[in-house]
């Protein structure tokens, strides 16, 4: 049985949107090696445009989170140990790229 975005509810749209946003946490959180610089260079967003968006979200709906606490759900632990477990310095190319391609907010 096929279905079309059309035809699918409200409800199993966003459990289906949902289990992905899940799926996505989970690869980004198994891939530590893929820099944050990498995600805004290559797709202009990153695991801490995630965290902003979520709590953009949870704001839009009445609830306050913290910036520290968007981004440990995001990376599944707190943001200062996912910096010292994986970020690595930015080569100076890496850098130039983020900074000429940077999305403003």
């Amino acid at each position: 049985m096929s279905s079309t975005p059309e035809s699918l509810d409200e409800a199993t749209t966003t459990a289906l949107e949902a289990a992905a946003f899940r799926q996505l946490l989970a690869h980004l959180r198994e891939r530590g090696d893929v820099q944050n610089i990498d995600l805004m260079n290559l797709a202009g967003f990153c695991r801490n445009c995630l965290a902003n968006w979520y709590r953009e979200a949870a704001e839009a709906k009445g609830i306050a989170l913290s910036k520290e606490e968007s981004r440990e759900i995001i990376y599944g632990m707190p943001y200062a140990e996912w910096q010292k477990r994986n970020q690595t310095e930015a080569s100076p190319e890496k850098l130039a790229a983020f900074a000429a391609n940077r999305p403003d907010h």
